[in-house]
């Protein structure tokens, strides 16, 4: 049954940020050969537009306004919802974000529409669309299909293969004028406290650091591994707590959930919390000094040893291999 599927493209910096490709794609699967229509929320950002076609969106609609400049809930949920209303889709696909986390609910409520939330994959099975989320910290999965009505559901980043980008593939880029009003919060200054580099959710290499790091200088060393990579640096709510890195690192059930290609965790004991936001990464590398440490029981490698002698081992070796390719 072909539909038509509506996909919200997130901005950050200026650039469209992966999951909004990822989203493409799985809208793609969605559409079962119907119309895939991007949505750009925002200022300035109607720039934006070709990039989502290229990675497979058949057309997009923008909406810009000066009070869109930054992120709320009232703004985006009343362009997004006139959205809907003028395209009518029968499918919408959010990244499973900070934004998407927050904005899918209220859309959905406004819908009258059941919402799939955190989908970690998605197929055709017997006729029927089927998302696989997971449950209880990630120890379990579920398989959840939608009966009735808009088929609506956030995506987690990492986990859909975005489709190639064909720079050939043309398609309209409109604008619609929404009047964006009565809004109850005013962003007047974002400041940005993560490090700069890799965004840590989108990250297809994660080094993340625990307790055993000992201090904030601690964390220096997984830094230049992480930069030799082109990864982000992590860590356990342990290091949080210590105040040996920013809460915007943190990696768990109260932080984020990743599923990068690589997580090697550093000087991590492996708490049931810290596991339930990495423990799907695709190959786990634990370094521990203790050999009973939990993380090793969700490890597909494990070191034991000192992080500040094996990390720093890892880092010239990688840099040796780099070169050695190049």
């Amino acid at each position: 049954m072909a539909r038509k599927v509506l996909v919200l493209g997130e901005v950050r910096d200026g650039s469209l940020r992966n999951v909004s490709f990822e989203a493409i794609a799985a809208g793609k699967t969605v559409s079962e050969g119907g119309e895939v229509v991007g949505v750009l929320i925002g200022k300035s950002v109607s720039a934006l537009g070709q990039e989502m076609i290229q990675y497979g969106a058949d057309k997009v609609v923008v909406v810009e306004d000066d009070k869109l400049e930054q992120y709320t809930s009232d703004g985006y949920s009343q362009a997004i919802l006139s959205v809907i209303d003028e395209e009518k889709p029968e499918g919408i696909i959010f990244g499973h974000t900070a934004l998407g986390k927050d904005l899918s609910p209220k859309v959905a409520s406004k819908l009258s529409s059941g919402l799939i939330s955190d989908a970690t994959d998605l197929e055709e099975a017997g006729g029927n669309l089927v998302f696989t989320r997971p449950i209880y910290s990630g120890k379990a999965f579920e398989k959840k299909i939608v009966t009735d009505g808009v088929i609506f559901a956030t995506i987690r980043p990492n986990n859909i293969e975005p489709l190639a980008k064909d720079e050939s593939r043309t398609g309209e880029v409109s604008s619609l004028s929404v009047d964006i009003k009565d809004l109850r919060t005013i962003i007047k200054e974002v400041v940005r406290k993560a490090s700069e580099g890799v965004d840590l959710s989108e990250a297809k290499v994660i080094i993340a650091g625990g307790r055993g790091v000992k201090s904030e200088d601690g964390f220096n060393p997984l830094q230049e591994l992480a930069d030799v990579l082109g990864g982000a640096v992590g860590a356990s709510r342990g290091a949080c707590d210590a105040d040996y890195c920013d809460y915007s690192l943190q990696i768990g059930q109260t932080g984020k959930v990743v599923t990068p290609d690589l997580y090697i965790a550093c000087g991590i004991s492996g708490a049931i919390q810290h596991l339930a936001g990495m423990s799907n990464s695709k190959v786990i590398v634990a370094i521990n000094k203790d050999p009973e440490a939990n993380i090793f029981n969700v490890a597909d490698y494990g070191i034991v040893g000192d992080l500040f002698e094996v990390v720093p081992m890892l880092t010239e070796e990688f840099k040796k291999l780099k070169v050695s390719s190049s």
